[in-house]
């Protein structure tokens, strides 16, 4: 659906390893260690258990490296495209925000594209304050910070 709506399946994490293989691909969805440009990472699936339907995942990176600081953030998410515009966004992101809480993050680091105005409404109304905008590669893209 996200490939046929002309986007990128987001958050990055439940895209980077095959899920035809459930267990190479479940084993692949947390980073325990840190290495190269990986940091610990936790991945949830927001699930509609009345029609038992995949809506979205949110990932939590349990600290930032230089690349994350600069452009990536805590928390990267997604809605797949027939389920946006419903607020579902909003809670995900405020239920990652408990957890980052609960981690012990006291200030998390959203980032989105500039040319994505829905998702900088999703983190301004979990209390994003928009610190800057930098340049990744040819993308704009705009830096909140969140105090849990």
């Amino acid at each position: 659906e996200w490939t046929a709506s002309g986007g990128k399946i987001m958050p990055m994490s439940i895209r980077k390893c095959d899920y035809h293989h459930r267990e190479a691909y479940l084993d692949s969805l947390e980073v325990k260690e840190e290495g190269g440009k990986l940091v610990p990472d936790s991945t949830y699936f927001c699930l509609d258990t009345e029609e038992n339907a995949f809506v979205g995942a949110v990932n939590i990176r349990h600290r930032l490296n230089e690349r994350l600081l600069h452009a990536g953030g805590h928390i990267g998410d997604g809605i797949r495209p027939s389920r946006r515009g419903r607020g579902l966004g909003t809670e995900m992101i405020g239920l990652a925000l408990e957890k980052c809480r609960e981690m012990g993050i006291r200030r998390v680091l959203m980032c989105c594209d500039k040319d994505n105005p829905a998702s900088a409404r999703t983190i301004q109304k979990n209390g994003g304050r928009l610190e800057n905008e930098v340049l990744d590669g040819e993308d704009v893209v705009q830096r909140y910070w969140i105090d849990t």
